[in-house]
């Protein structure tokens, strides 16, 4: 495993980390012990940044961190959760919700500290609100020591140029826009740093779409894009390489991000991403990728309020 330094915290991140949201049931329902092991074995393997979301299975993800954590040196893993959304229609950045938030946040996991705590999915809010109450009650928070560093999490990458244009942020999270189909996000990478902002990229097979398993129900992938995807994965098959290997292998190669999140509640499927990151890229069938995914290049939908997306 490698490990990159995160912007100016002093976290130094494994390239790839553990996504927790497959704990709280996001994609299918899971087996309780199998879930549980995942976690186990991501450590083992090298992961040291775990990462979750009181959102993910509305606590579920959180509860089953603290079980699965259990016995785990605390200083041995790094672990990030987040505020603000709590089900899918469900958002509260009020300052008195971030200090109740992080202290339910501790008690789940069972632990006195975060590593990283950040505002989740901002784009659906005004960013006002954000700028001048959530991340300043923040800070008093991690005047406290409850959380070590702060930041936002989100879809668009126009929310991540306005509030750190306008707040001190120690991190980011952005997430499908690091990928094989869509690497938006490496525009922002000088403005990022010159802020002295880390970036954490997550979701290297976009919800499934650069992978052969069946996306999950809420996906927004128009029909144009599931049959592009499917042609590339198919390209990928008769090359003998499963597309999930390749999305994973391009997504970790780019230093400019700390380290890529991503999360399965099979531990099979961890040890095959630990193979996978060991074994070189393919220069000549990640260019033919890249050509098939040409027509989809940079598509991306809708999240929150439309003044806070892009422009298409």
């Amino acid at each position: 495993m490698q490990y990159r330094s995160l912007g100016k915290t002093g976290l130094d991140l494994s390239v790839l980390s553990f996504g927790a949201s497959s704990l709280g049931a996001e994609f299918r329902s899971i087996d309780l012990q199998e879930a549980l092991r995942g976690v186990r074995v991501a450590l083992d393997g090298g992961m040291n940044l775990i990462d979750t979301s009181p959102y993910y299975g509305r606590g579920q993800s959180e509860v089953l961190l603290g079980y699965a954590l259990q016995g785990v040196p605390r200083e041995s893993y790094y672990l990030s959760s987040k505020l603000g959304r709590y089900a899918p229609q469900h958002f509260d950045f009020s300052a008195r919700r971030v200090k109740e938030s992080v202290d339910i946040s501790l008690e789940r996991m069972g632990v006195e500290y975060l590593d990283i705590m950040l505002c989740h999915d901002v784009e659906f809010v005004e960013l006002s609100q954000i700028i001048q109450e959530t991340l300043p009650a923040l800070r008093e928070i991690q005047k406290a020591g409850k959380v070590k560093f702060i930041g936002i999490s989100g879809y668009p990458m126009k929310i991540f140029r306005q509030i750190a244009s306008q707040c001190d942020l120690d991190v980011v999270l952005s997430y499908n826009h690091y990928t094989l189909q869509n690497d938006m996000l490496s525009g922002l990478v000088s403005f990022l740093k010159e802020q002295g902002v880390g970036i954490m990229n997550a979701a290297p097979f976009s919800a499934r779409l650069l992978t052969n398993a069946p996306l999950p129900i809420w996906h927004k992938a128009t029909p144009e894009i599931r049959e592009v995807c499917r042609e590339a994965a198919e390209h990928c098959r008769q090359a003998g390489v499963d597309i999930a290997q390749l999305a994973l292998q391009f997504s970790i190669a780019n230093p400019d991000f700390a380290t890529c999140i991503t999360g399965s509640a099979n531990p099979g499927r961890i040890e095959q991403w630990f193979e996978w990151i060991e074994e070189p890229l393919d220069p000549k069938l990640l260019n033919e990728v890249l050509q098939i995914l040409k027509p989809i290049h940079n598509w991306f939908y809708t999240e929150g309020k439309p003044e806070n997306n892009d422009d298409h």
